[in-house]
C-alpha cells in the first residue's frame, strides 16, 4: 500500500467525514456510559497543510480553507458545522496550518471513561501517530491491519472494563476501489457478529454512482437496524477520472443523527462545491420503531 493521506488532507472528503465523526462523538457523549472507538485506518494523526504533500495537490484550498473563509462570514452556522470547526481549531494550538486526522479529533473528544484504539498498518505513519497521541493514556495505537484488528478489538474492552457502546470508523484508501468493498462488508459482517450493537461509520468515494449500487445492496442485507448514507458532491457525478464527492455510511446510527447533520450539508456544498454541487441523505434501511 502506497497511499499517503498527506496529499489529500483537509479536502472536501475530509471535511464531510470529520463533520459526521464529530457529530457521532457528540451523540455518544449525551450519555454518561463509556464508549470505545476503533479507527481502522488511522493515518498519522496530524497533517501540515503548508507542507510539501498538501501543497503539491492544493486540495485543502478547495476544502477546509474555503470553508473557513465562508464560515468566518456566517453569523450563526448550523450547530454541527460550528462544533466541527471548533473541534478542528482546538487541535491547531501553535500549528495554524495543520489539519487533524480522525484519531486526533477522537482523542480530544474522549472523556476520562472513554477509549480509542487507532490502527495504522504503515510503520512510519503509525510511528507519527504514536507521537501525536503520546500525551493521551486513553488512546492506544496498534501498528497493524485494521480489518484484522477488529477481530481482536471487538467486543471492546480495556483491561477488566467492558464497553457496551462502540463506534467503528472505517476509512480505507480505496487504492483498488472495487476490491475494497468486499473487504469492508466482510469485516463489518464479522464485527456485527461480535458486537451487534456497534455503530459503524464507513467513508466511501463517489466517482460514478452506479459503481456503488452493488455495495449498497450488500449493505442492506447486513443485520443492522438502520443504514444511512450521507453524501456530498462538489461537482456533478459525471466524471470517472476524479472524485466528484464522497459519503459516510452509518450503520446503527444514533437516534435522529440525520437531523443534526443535514442543516450543515448546504453550507458545505456552497463553500467547497462547483456548479452542480449537491448533497443528500438516503436511508438504505430504516428502523421504524
Amino acid at each position: 500500500m502506497n497511499y499517503r493521506h498527506g496529499f489529500h488532507a483537509g479536502n472536501h472528503a475530509d471535511v464531510l467525514k470529520h463533520l459526521v465523526l464529530v457529530s457521532l462523538l457528540d451523540a455518544l457523549k449525551k450519555k454518561d456510559a463509556p464508549f470505545f472507538v476503533v479507527d481502522t485506518h488511522a493515518g498519522r494523526g496530524r497533517y501540515d497543510l503548508a507542507g510539501l504533500q498538501a501543497s503539491r495537490t492544493g486540495e485543502a484550498k478547495a476544502g477546509i480553507r474555503k470553508l473557513w473563509s465562508l464560515a468566518a462570514g456566517m453569523p450563526s452556522p448550523p450547530p454541527a458545522l460550528a462544533r466541527y470547526l471548533a473541534a478542528v481549531a482546538a487541535t491547531q494550538a501553535g500549528t495554524p496550518d495543520s489539519y487533524p486526522g480522525s484519531p486526533l479529533l477522537v482523542s480530544q473528544a474522549l472523556r476520562p471513561q472513554d477509549r480509542l484504539a487507532a490502527c495504522e498498518l504503515l510503520p512510519d505513519e503509525a510511528a507519527a501517530l504514536k507521537g501525536v497521541l503520546a500525551h493521551d493514556p486513553r488512546s492506544h495505537v496498534h501498528a497493524r491491519d485494521g480489518y484484522a484488528a477488529l477481530k481482536a478489538l471487538l467486543p471492546p474492552r480495556d483491561g477488566a472494563t467492558r464497553f457496551a457502546r462502540a463506534l467503528v470508523l472505517i476509512d480505507p484508501p480505496y487504492e483498488a476501489q472495487d476490491e475494497e468493498y468486499p473487504l469492508i462488508t466482510g469485516a463489518v459482517a464479522d464485527a456485527l457478529q461480535r458486537f451487534p450493537q456497534g455503530i459503524f461509520a464507513v467513508w466511501y468515494p463517489i466517482k460514478q454512482r452506479p459503481s456503488l449500487h452493488p455495495f449498497f445492496r450488500k449493505v442492506a442485507t447486513l443485520p443492522v437496524k438502520s443504514a444511512l448514507a450521507i453524501e456530498l458532491l462538489v461537482r456533478p457525478d459525471d466524471s470517472p477520472l476524479r472524485m466528484n464527492g464522497s459519503g459516510m455510511l452509518l450503520l446503527n446510527p444514533p437516534w435522529q443523527i440525520e437531523k443534526d447533520i443535514e442543516p450543515a450539508l448546504k453550507p458545505l456544498a456552497q463553500a467547497m462545491g462547483e456548479a452542480g454541487a449537491s448533497w443528500r441523505l438516503t436511508w438504505l434501511k430504516q428502523d421504524k420503531a
